[in-house]
């Protein structure tokens, strides 16, 4: 039986760093991969550590329909304050990480 896994626990993970959101510890219970916003709009699973390198106002409003837990933006990838005060806003997580798409998923998926 695996234990379950919390957003706070990402602040754990070297390279990862919180930009702002909830610090609830609200489960993770899928990894969601992609930077497409309207496919992530249409699958990204409830709970999920949404993982993309899309910073803008529309992933916190896609992270927000999807009920996702946080987003993750891998390689680095830039957002804007007002987004991560959106975020916060809404009960989403922002994190950043230095490592591509697969990698960091691969590094979230080590603690599901």
């Amino acid at each position: 039986m695996s234990t379950k896994m919390t957003v706070s626990q990402l602040d754990q993970l070297p390279g990862f760093i919180r930009l702002g959101g909830p610090d609830e510890d609200r489960e993770i219970r899928k990894i969601y991969c992609c930077d497409l916003l309207s496919l992530a709009m249409a699958r990204a699973p409830a709970d999920c550590a949404w993982v993309t390198v899309m910073g803008n106002m529309n992933t916190v409003a896609v992270a927000t329909l999807a009920d996702a837990a946080c987003i993750v933006l891998a390689e680095n990838a830039a957002i804007p304050e007002e987004c991560i005060r959106k975020a916060a806003d809404e009960g989403v997580a922002v994190y950043r990480c230095d490592e591509p798409i697969f990698e960091t998923a691969k590094r979230i998926d080590a603690l599901l």
